[in-house]
């Protein structure tokens, strides 16, 4: 698998242009909760999947990120979805565990694909992160607030099939934490195959590129998790 710290860190801009072809999250969002007029916190907001579509809607937005590349490009997104005059959102760089925020001052937090990197059976202290994390979210809340988790299910899929060493981590969010639970499809949609084998091989790996050749997808199957908590 590539290195995804290093993309982050390196190719923010190319990162950008693979999750561009994701179909939007909003209607899962409202599912939940409808964010209209709440002070929502992103967590590990990368290039603003979630921030550039919230910000229009919510009172305010928080982008936080580990990295400061992936920060550059969320700002200037954000610059571009919320117009001239509107500035309702800012950015900085943060540990999950260790939120740079106030308590009790956000009605909703979102976590796109970003709490596994601390949470997996591959990471010493994986329990213990999650912990911390959960804790921290809930810290940052407002009675009533929400959490709302997105993660992989899989790629290459159209039914879900996450990977194993993700398993204990979701079953803590359920079973220990009590997160209500659906899957979604998050198909990515790409010009062509070729442009698909490129941009899924440089974020998931050569194998999968090759899958995608070999299918001839333009279109690449992708199922995601949600969990969410009203706290």
């Amino acid at each position: 698998m590539p290195n995804h710290e290093r993309i982050y860190k390196e190719h923010a801009e190319t990162y950008e242009q693979l999750i561009s072809r994701q179909q939007s999250l909003e209607l899962h969002l409202d599912a939940i909760r409808p964010y209209d007029g709440l002070d929502v916190v992103d967590l590990g907001a990368g290039t603003g999947r979630l921030a550039a579509l919230m910000v229009q809607r919510a009172r305010s937005v928080v982008a936080l990120d580990s990295s400061p590349a992936m920060l550059d490009v969320l700002a200037e997104r954000l610059r571009t979805a919320a117009g001239d005059g509107l500035a309702n959102w800012r950015t900085a760089v943060a540990d999950h565990r260790n939120l740079p925020l106030a308590g009790r001052s956000a009605d909703m937090i979102v976590a796109g694909w970003t709490l596994c990197y601390l949470a997996n059976s591959g990471v010493r202290d994986a329990k213990r992160n999650l912990g911390l994390m959960i804790a921290e979210m809930k810290r940052v809340l407002r009675p009533g607030g929400t959490i709302v988790i997105f993660e992989t299910m899989g790629t290459g899929t159209e039914v879900p099939n996450p990977p194993g060493f993700l398993l204990p981590y979701y079953a803590r969010l359920t079973d220990e934490y009590r997160f209500s639970h659906t899957w979604i499809r998050t198909d990515y949609e790409f010009d062509s195959v070729e442009q698909a084998a490129e941009l899924a091989g440089f974020f998931f790996g050569e194998e999968l590129a090759e899958r995608v050749r070999t299918n001839g997808w333009s279109r690449l199957p992708e199922c995601a998790g949600i969990w969410w908590l009203h706290v």
